[in-house]
């Protein structure tokens, strides 16, 4: 057998086990971890900067010399005017939503954005109907029971049912025949107002303003499986993908129904970007010190009561892509480790330990009881986890600020052997804590 393969550039790979790897940061728990702020820090050097899933549903907020940046969409990266930010495959995108971001962020200093973008042909259309829709769903299921999920009401989840029953359209589709795109935007359109009749859909306003939006778009476009693979192969580049929500959100291993709609695990960046698995190097998850969700679902370590309140008003606990109140409890370390067996966590990112700094005690759930029956594992269904009981771990608070820490050695005694704990349990070491907002508020262990 041949040892080496060769691209069709010249470049040789042996079996794969050469080239670029891709450094991947993902949530390890409900989202709004502090993703953004890692990956900040990460694409300071990066060449490139991936974004695999999701669409403008993501929330990273990024403080660079205390201007606050928020992306919904575009790479978080995009601020480093040194590195490409690349949207790949498996991302939905709503165009209106991905310029006027850029457009709000511009003003900010991400100026120029387009030259070093780069938009994947494969990635699916998010439609204005596709978000009006979401919003009528969660209506819909909120007259039936009460049971509404939390969308963003971003489309996401529509496009990606549009993705699934085949029937999308993608940005290949705008940007080739656009007579032939526009039959098939008002099949789609008509097929949706026939299942929703109260949709109002203005098909011809939507497909004009599409029509500009496809020459806007049109620069910024190449094959992204060839794109990929040139950046996999070419000369040493830095690569870094950013991933959108967290494990406990996947639409396969999340808590499921109340969950997004595209992979978030490890999985989601080798379907999403076009990449072969044994290219990915490096997976960082992004732990929060506490947990919190946004929205409904089950979250067995919730604090419904003043310690809750209190982590809520220290962490300004508000989605930035919703401005929802985030709901509030403690570390979650059975959660966490189920989101690291699938992932498989190289090192992890603790962010916001600050936000504990007022408690005298600190609880960390590291068992779940079914039935008084320790359960080794994450229950999949909702009605089971809801039932669980969390066993606790009580560790001393430190009851001073942590915020002017710049090294481990800075941290109060009881602050690092609340990492430690955290590393000791998941097996797995810490390699940034995070101790406020800027981009200097951050410990590096290793």
């Amino acid at each position: 057998p041949l040892a080496f393969l060769a691209g069709a550039d010249g470049s040789r790979s042996p079996n794969g086990s050469q080239g670029n790897r891709v450094t991947v940061v993902l949530g390890a728990q409900w989202g709004d971890e502090g993703k953004g702020k890692v990956v900040d820090l990460l694409s300071l050097d990066a060449d490139l900067v991936c974004r695999c899933q999701g669409g403008n549903n993501a929330g990273h907020t990024v403080v660079v010399d205390s201007v606050e940046y928020d992306f919904h969409l575009l790479p978080s990266g995009v601020i480093n005017h040194n590195a490409t930010s690349f949207i790949g495959n498996g991302v939905v995108i709503h165009l209106p939503g991905l310029f006027e971001e850029a457009e709000k962020n511009l003003k900010k200093g991400s100026e120029g954005w387009e030259s070093r973008t780069v938009i994947s042909d494969r990635a699916h259309l998010v439609f204005n109907f596709h978000q009006a829709v979401d919003g009528i769903q969660e209506q819909q299921r909120q007259l039936q029971g009460g049971k509404n999920l939390g969308t963003t009401k971003k489309g996401i989840g529509p496009a990606y049912s549009s993705k699934a029953s085949r029937t999308g359209l993608r940005i290949c589709d705008l940007l080739a025949d656009f007579n032939e795109f526009s039959k098939k935007f008002r099949v789609l359109a008509q097929q949706y107002k026939t299942t929703y009749p109260a949709l109002n859909i203005d098909t011809e306003a939507e497909l004009q303003q599409l029509k500009i939006y496809a020459e806007r778009i049109r620069p910024l476009v190449k094959d992204g499986v060839y794109f990929m693979y040139k950046a996999l192969h070419g000369p040493p580049k830095k690569i870094l993908v950013e991933g959108a929500n967290a494990a406990l959100l996947d639409i396969d291993f999340g808590t499921y129904p109340f969950v997004t709609s595209s992979n978030c695990t490890v999985g989601g960046v080798c379907t999403g970007l076009g990449i072969p698995p044994h290219y990915i190097g490096k997976v960082y998850g992004v732990v929060k010190a506490y947990t919190t969700r946004v929205g409904v679902g089950t979250f067995p370590t919730e604090q419904d009561n003043e310690i809750g309140e209190e982590l809520q008003s220290r962490g300004r606990e508000f989605g930035v892509t919703t401005g929802r109140k985030r709901r509030c409890g403690w570390l979650d370390l059975v959660l966490v480790k189920y989101a690291h067996m699938i992932n498989g966590f190289s090192a992890l990112a603790v962010t916001k330990l600050d936000i504990l700094d007022t408690f005298e005690e600190i609880k960390v759930g590291v068992e779940y009881r079914l039935n008084e029956k320790r359960i080794p594992y994450f229950p999949a269904n909702q009605e089971l986890l809801n039932k669980v009981a969390v066993e606790y771990k009580v560790l001393p608070g430190w009851r001073c600020s942590t915020e002017e820490a710049r090294s481990f050695g800075d941290l109060p005694p009881e602050a690092q052997g609340y990492i430690r704990f955290i590393e000791e349990y998941l097996g797995v070491p810490v390699k940034w804590i995070g101790v406020g907002k800027s981009r200097r508020s951050i410990i590096k262990l290793f």
